[in-house]
């Protein structure tokens, strides 16, 4: 993958959280970046900190298991003291279904602050990893989309694998947002073929430019910020002649707007 990507090797040992974050603060100067988006890290109290640092150049979800005894309370005081800009979870690691009542308050709680929900769905991991579980597919949040029609549901990558199940949730429901994240190598193992531009073009039609959302996936130096992610999702909207106010809601708009709406 790293010579496919041309990208460099990872450090061996990742540094101390201070450091990673100072080295996101060059990258947002290296690219021209309005900011950048931290679904995961070096727990809750850290991500604050990072945002306070950093204000409207750096934002941080909460990530907590919603199956811990203590998720309501721990969610609430990420999004409610803390400021956390949205929460991150993975579908395939969901012990019970969505709209078990365990799971309700979390959502009820995110709703009334509109903070979005970004829920991994499909394969975890390479090779040998995670391809089955109940909560694999777009499809089975779906009680909790027709519920909560103010609750933002992001799903990046899009769908990882899961491709017609997410078309058919985004075609549902209006709340729900398809991201573009990572090199997308899902489409290696689908039954029928599938590029970049496909996926744009068809997102393009059934989402819309509202409701599209550029990820880059970054999680590592040397690496840094994925720039190429950036170009090749430049060049497949130009292929599909993507309007420029159009490119501009997915780059920047739409996931500024979202950021937003907890204050």
């Amino acid at each position: 993958m790293l010579e496919a990507w041309n990208f460099p090797v990872p450090e061996a040992e990742v540094p101390e959280p201070p450091v990673v974050l100072e080295r996101w603060a060059g990258e947002i100067e290296k690219y021209q970046l309005e900011g950048v988006v931290f679904v995961t890290g070096a727990g809750s109290e850290f991500m604050a900190e990072a945002q306070r640092q950093y204000p409207d150049r750096i934002f941080a979800f909460s990530h907590v298991s919603p199956d811990d005894p203590d998720a309501v309370a721990m969610v609430a005081h990420d999004i409610e003291d803390l400021k956390l800009r949205g929460f991150k979870m993975f579908g395939p690691r969901l012990e019970r279904p969505f709209d078990d009542r365990a799971y309700w308050p979390i959502w009820e709680l995110l709703a009334r602050h509109r903070v979005p929900l970004l829920i991994h769905f499909g394969v975890l991991g390479g090779g040998g990893g995670i391809v089955f579980h109940p909560r694999m597919s777009p499809l089975t949040v779906d009680p909790v989309a027709r519920a909560f029609p103010e609750l933002p549901i992001v799903v990046p990558h899009f769908g990882a694998g899961y491709w017609g199940d997410l078309l058919q949730l985004g075609w549902a429901h209006e709340n729900v947002y398809v991201d573009t994240s990572g090199s997308n190598q899902w489409i290696r193992w689908m039954p029928y073929p599938l590029t970049l531009e496909s996926l744009v073009q068809k997102a393009y039609e059934t989402f819309g430019p509202e409701r599209m959302i550029f990820g880059s996936d970054s999680s590592y130096f040397p690496r840094g910020f994925a720039v190429r992610y950036v170009a090749d999702l430049i060049r497949a909207a130009r292929y599909n002649n993507m309007p420029d106010e159009d490119l501009q809601h997915i780059l920047y708009d739409n996931a500024w707007r979202l950021l937003h709406s907890n204050g």
